[in-house]
């Protein structure tokens, strides 16, 4: 199965510079994901990490797989548009060898536990083969208008409304 950068953006809603996924090359739905990342010396971080010596920040290649792995989930949702997959820990990174202009990021995500919202996946990245990255990520379902109401909460409160606004009815 190959998945394109527009079909990604279907469920994803990160956007340049922040879409880190390129196109999927494998999916086993709700199982694992094979994600490609294609490394460009245009990307905006390589101006400060590190000037004359780019290097890929090892937190966007985690970040990498957390979208691959947050494909997975909300491929598996018929109303994904209306949620988001947020990251909420990382255990056992480890980062190998250095991401450079120039090279292609397969990143290879499996899902080994499912709950309802959170999910752990277990991530690796490589450069021609080689390990560069790795570790497991857990993560959690939560609705896109989530935000948009903590914000309006937020707002209310500081501008001493002292209620929170009315929801929206569906």
């Amino acid at each position: 199965m190959n998945i394109n950068v527009q079909e990604i953006m279907g469920f994803l809603p990160h956007r340049y510079p922040f879409l880190l996924i390129d196109r999927v090359i494998e999916f086993e739905r709700g199982k694992r994901i094979v994600a490609i990342k294609n490394v460009s010396i245009n990307e905006p971080f390589f101006q400060g990490h590190f000037p004359g010596f780019p290097i890929m920040p090892g937190v966007l290649v985690i970040e990498a797989m957390a979208q691959a792995g947050g494909m997975i989930m909300l491929t598996e949702l018929e109303d994904h548009e209306k949620k988001l997959a947020v990251f909420t820990g990382i255990e056992k990174a480890k980062f190998r060898r250095p991401v450079t202009p120039g090279d292609q990021l397969r990143i290879e995500v499996t899902v080994p536990s499912i709950r309802s919202r959170a999910f752990r996946v277990e991530g690796k990245a490589y450069v021609d083969s080689k390990l560069v990255c790795e570790g497991t990520l857990t993560c959690q379902i939560v609705l896109r208008d989530r935000q948009a109401a903590a914000v309006n909460t937020q707002a209310a409160a500081a501008a001493g409304a002292g209620a929170p606004p009315e929801e929206k009815a569906e």
